[in-house]
């Protein structure tokens, strides 16, 4: 990944120099060519003015100053000098081969024109010496009258080569560029693989069973910042769940074995006696029946427990008040019977966000448990508070517990009676379903005695 991300970088830098410089490098080849035609044009007039009085007196052809002029200018500049006079006949060079003084050059466009009074500028390829010349032609003028002309020539290749050093530094500032895009790649790309590095070392270290592991949360870009939380989210919920199987297994397997050893205990003891006292062994069946009783309710509530621990599903709106009455009308003939008043207190809705089944649920268990412990006579009280969020109560007249009992009564197997009874996971239910759907449950002794069990679960919009 970080060769990736360094050479992505380094490829979109030279695209981006790549299309600045390469227009401006063709740019900057026509300013040089403009630059030595514009300062051939200053020297060819200099030449001019220096040589026009030999050329209006005709004495240019024999007059050395000439000859030193073209051959001192051509020595400094590395131009080659032509001049001719009225007739375009040469009248002195830079040549060390004088030979062509007195030849025509009449027929030279750029001399032709240059004697017609007009400045010659351009490239074209000489038969003479075979290679490509810039040029530039200027008439010596004497009032209105033309005298004469001066050539200046340049091989093209001085002004390729000129070029050439730009680009070339082009070039290098280009290539620097680049490889500093490349550095600042590989220090970017080094942060974020190393924290990615980080990363793949806890997965790993959780993958091996370190519950432990976790991914740092503050240091990276957003994004694997973002990627370091959830795999701590993901870890501390892998962390909880596994850590509530091995106590549901170890629960369980401590909470199951009693009920068995009591089940093989009566069933060996009818088999002895089903000859000689048929009566005893019906009578340990039946205590048998009812220990597979309790076992069964044992295996029903563990199931309930394990769904509720395992619980992910998203919360829905529910209306707690709707379902407390509807409870509250279900549970109604069995206090009845106990001799315990059953009543509703609360608003006519009350929308809450909680899992499917959870407000039932919870409402049951708090009523099976003030049944169980409220006195001929008394009352239970289903009362709904709605506000920010949503409170259910089930309140009743019982003996309560001690703020050591509270403080346990949530947790798998235990019971507050001492006669055995129940299976000690309906409050564990209770709080599972609770924290399942945001809200938390709670135990709380009334002013005038009994129990507020309660549950406080978030409002849903109505």
């Amino acid at each position: 990944m970080r060769l990736r991300l360094v050479l992505a970088m380094m490829g979109f830098t030279l695209l981006v120099l790549a299309v600045q410089n390469v227009p401006f490098a063709f740019y900057l080849v026509g300013v040089e060519q403009q630059r030595l035609v514009t300062t051939l044009e200053r020297d060819a007039f200099v030449l001019a003015a220096r040589l026009e009085d030999q050329l209006e007196a005709g004495t240019a052809a024999t007059d050395p100053t000439a000859g030193e002029l073209t051959a001192e200018y051509s020595s400094q500049s590395g131009a080659r000098v032509v001049v001719v006079d009225a007739d375009g006949v040469v009248v002195a060079t830079s040549d060390s081969d004088q030979s062509r003084v007195g030849v025509s050059y009449a027929s030279r466009p750029e001399l032709e024109a240059a004697l017609k009074g007009r400045i010659a500028s351009g490239e074209r390829f000489s038969e003479t010496l075979q290679v490509s010349l810039l040029y530039v032609a200027v008439p010596v003028q004497s009032g209105e009258g033309v005298l004469g002309a001066v050539r200046l020539s340049y091989p093209a290749q001085v002004v390729t080569d000129a070029a050439a050093r730009q680009v070339w530094g082009l070039a290098a500032v280009a290539a620097t560029t680049v490889v500093l895009a490349g550095l600042v790649a590989f220090v970017f790309a080094s942060g974020v693989t190393r924290r990615l590095r980080l990363l793949q070392a806890a997965t790993e270290q959780l993958a091996r069973g370190d519950l432990a592991a976790r991914a740092e949360e503050g240091a990276g870009v957003p994004e694997v910042r973002s990627l370091a939380h959830s795999f701590n989210v993901m870890a501390e919920r892998l962390a909880t769940l596994i850590e509530l199987q091995r106590s549901f297994a170890s629960d369980a397997s401590h909470q199951l074995r009693t009920p068995l050893t009591a089940l093989r205990l009566r069933l060996d003891g009818a088999r002895e006696l089903i000859d000689s006292d048929p009566d005893a062994a019906a009578e340990r069946l039946a205590a048998a029946d009812a220990e597979l009783d309790r076992l069964g309710g044992l295996i029903d509530g563990l199931l309930t427990l394990s769904r509720a621990e395992a619980e992910s599903a998203a919360t829905g709106p529910h209306d707690a008040a709707a379902i407390a009455r509807e409870r509250v009308e279900q549970w109604l003939p069995l206090a009845q019977e106990a001799g315990v008043a059953l009543q509703y207190e609360g608003p006519p809705s009350a929308p809450v966000l909680a899992v499917e089944t959870a407000v039932e649920q919870i409402v049951d268990n708090y009523l099976d448990n003030a049944l169980g412990v409220s006195p001929a006579g008394s009352a239970i009280i289903v009362r709904v508070e709605a506000a920010d969020r949503v409170t259910v109560h089930v309140l009743d007249d019982g003996p309560g517990l001690t703020p050591e009992q509270r403080d346990r009564a949530f947790d798998r197997f235990w019971r507050g009676s001492s006669d055995g009874e129940g299976s000690g996971l309906g409050l564990a239910i209770v709080a599972q379903l609770a924290r399942a759907s945001g809200g938390s449950a709670r135990l709380e002794p009334r002013r005038d005695g009994g129990l507020d069990a309660s549950v406080t679960l978030p409002a849903a919009s109505r």
